[in-house]
């Protein structure tokens, strides 16, 4: 069928005028760039929604820009890729909580200045450029309480969910809408299929979207994206971080994005989120369960092409595994590309290659092109910098679980217990693992004889006591032995054209590399559990001081090789000083090793 389709026509007006009708292209299996990117309609328009977050007596309306090919005024239809943010406004200087020292003031982090919102319709990034010649239109639409639209934003919560799903409605006919002169505006353009991309709190919102099994929503491409808001400020009871912004929660990510006109509209809604979210047990509730996308994981119509960096501890890999998880239990159809990038795109780390790929998908899921690419493997995995492998599967094929005792591995240093000391880093902790340290156990095994491949998410089964301030106990794996490894991005030389350019919206970005170094170590996943929470994460259950109980937590999902003559390494502390909460140094923890143990999905590296 693929062969059959190459060089017809996708998209044709009536039969009578097939032989001047504007038409989709299609050769190669592709779409091809037939439209005139500079001759694009630009337009915006206002959604109404089926909420009223702000409380003013009238429902919420979304700005969706739109960049569409001129062509569609002559009746070619065509599918919409949507991308949702709150961010094309910018972001607002707030400060975190200061409350991270729990026994200490603690300095406020600062989000950078908003920009002011522009009058001209520019689109940021390469999706108008690209997509926009090959025959579809593009929407970028601010998330309620952002830019030009109404409503508050609520980190999260439904009425976001259904502030961007009315777009999507509004694309497949059943919403109003109106222009900038106040008329009825109407989607005839539209073909009423829709793909939703993004990527961090904009791959979040696909997420939110697809978990109403929304009609007309034909794909998604989360990248980097949230899956449950609980796990990104929260883990297993505790209060934790997203990497890099200690103190963040989400009434600061709203104040951060409430960017819209009269933001004083939202001052009880703001209000609600620091009272509800509760900074004090981290327990999860009802607050927590309006956010978690996995509970609507049975509504997903769409397609899904997951995308994450194995190195990203912003939106952290958890993220990624339990909506896999979720998903293929499920049965949606999916693809998976796990990168070694951090909280970024693959358009930064592997650029020819994933512009390919997204316009085979989009061209299969939107415009019904069958091109092949679910026949595919279904995953894509850098396993070391610039080194790709593609498996059947995720986890890889031959994972199994493989369980370690911690007592008979290596110790370093003496003795069964540690004190916490939250003045000190996970990567301070870690280092030097032979040597004693008074703040840690960490547990070794003998140098791998062969390279191990971990795919998948490692749990933890610990018997312990704690006696002190701190209820966190936080385990950290950790590859011990050189390698070179990626440690982020960097400017690269030249640029890559992908599409053409106007004034203001250019179709040429400058190359990013990763910055590679020869490290003795690295922590390949983290794991965090406040005690109190042990027997269930909606209840917080005090303990005795000095008295054992069992623990058990998972840590982050990886994808990772352990290379032969290697050590795997377990290093137990309580606080993370990055991460979590930081109570007052001095808490005691003492561990059963006879009654502790490490799991790990491994499977064969060769």
């Amino acid at each position: 069928m693929g062969a059959a389709l190459a060089g017809m026509i996708v998209t044709l007006a009536s039969p009578a005028a097939a032989s001047a009708a504007p038409r989709v292209v299609v050769r190669d299996g592709v779409t091809q760039p037939v439209f005139d990117y500079t001759q694009a309609i630009r337009e915006r328009v206002f959604i109404e929604t089926t909420v009223d977050s702000d409380g003013d007596g009238r429902r919420d309306r979304v700005e969706a820009r739109i960049i569409r090919p001129r062509e569609t005024e002559q009746g070619l239809r065509v599918p919409t890729i949507f991308q949702p943010s709150p961010y094309y406004a910018g972001i607002l200087d707030v400060p975190n909580h200061d409350d991270i020292d729990r026994d200490d003031a603690g300095a406020a982090t600062r989000w950078a200045a908003a920009r002011s919102v522009e009058e001209e319709i520019f689109f940021g990034g390469f999706l108008d450029n690209y997509f926009v010649p090959r025959g579809y239109a593009v929407v970028f639409a601010d998330s309620l309480g952002s830019g030009g639209s109404d409503g508050c934003p609520t980190s999260g919560g439904e009425n976001e969910t259904l502030g961007m799903k009315a777009v999507v409605d509004w694309l497949t006919g059943r919403a109003r809408a109106t222009d900038v002169d106040g008329r009825p505006a109407a989607a005839r353009w539209s073909s009423g299929r829709v793909g939703m991309t993004g990527t961090s709190y904009n791959g979040t919102l696909p997420n939110a979207v697809a978990a109403t099994g929304v009609r007309g929503l034909e794909t998604i491409v989360p990248i980097a994206a949230i899956s449950s808001w609980y796990d990104y400020y929260r883990a297993n009871g505790g209060v934790v971080a997203p990497g890099g912004f200690q103190g963040e929660d989400t009434d600061i990510l709203a104040k951060a994005v409430l960017t819209r006109q009269r933001p004083e509209q939202c001052a009880d809604v703001i209000a609600a989120l620091e009272r509800d979210q509760d900074r004090e047990t981290g327990d999860y509730s009802r607050f927590w369960q309006e956010r978690d996308y996995l509970r609507d994981a049975g509504k997903v119509r769409a397609s899904v092409l997951l995308v994450h960096g194995l190195n990203d501890w912003n939106v952290k890999t958890q993220h990624f595994g339990q909506w896999w998880d979720a998903l293929a239990a499920r049965g949606v159809p999916r693809k998976i590309w796990l990168h070694q990038g951090p909280h970024t795109s693959p358009f930064s780390v592997r650029r020819a290659e994933w512009v390919a790929t997204l316009h085979r998908w989009f061209d299969s899921w939107l415009h019904r092109v069958d091109n092949g690419i679910m026949a595919e493997p279904v995953a894509d995995v850098e396993v070391a910098p610039n080194q790709w492998r593609t498996y059947r599967n995720w986890p890889v094929p031959g994972t199994r679980a493989t369980t370690l005792r911690l007592g008979p591995l290596a110790v370093a240093g003496q003795g069964t217990s540690f004190v916490d000391a939250p003045s000190r880093t996970a990567e301070d902790l870690v280092a030097g693992e032979q040597a004693a340290d008074p703040n840690r156990l960490a547990f070794l095994t003998a140098p791998l004889d062969r390279p191990l491949h971990l795919s998948g998410t490692p749990r933890l089964d610990v018997r312990a006591s704690l006696d002190g301030r701190s209820p966190y106990l936080t385990a950290l794996l950790v590859d011990y032995g050189t390698a070179d490894r990626a440690t982020g991005l960097a400017p690269g030389e030249g640029q890559d054209c992908v599409g053409p350019s106007i004034p203001g919206d250019p179709g040429c970005f400058n190359r990013v590399r990763y910055t590679v170094e020869s490290t003795p170590w690295k922590i390949v996943s983290r794991g965090w559990l406040d005690v109190r929470n042990r027997k269930s994460i909606w209840r917080t259950d005090p303990i005795t001081p000095g008295k054992a109980y069992s623990f058990s937590w998972g840590m982050q999902p990886q994808d990772h090789v352990f290379a032969a003559g290697h050590r795997i390494g377990i290093v137990l502390i309580s606080t993370d000083r990055d991460y979590t909460l930081r109570y007052r140094a001095g808490t005691q923890v003492t561990v059963d090793l006879r009654a502790s143990r490490v799991t790990l999905p491994l499977a064969s590296a060769g």
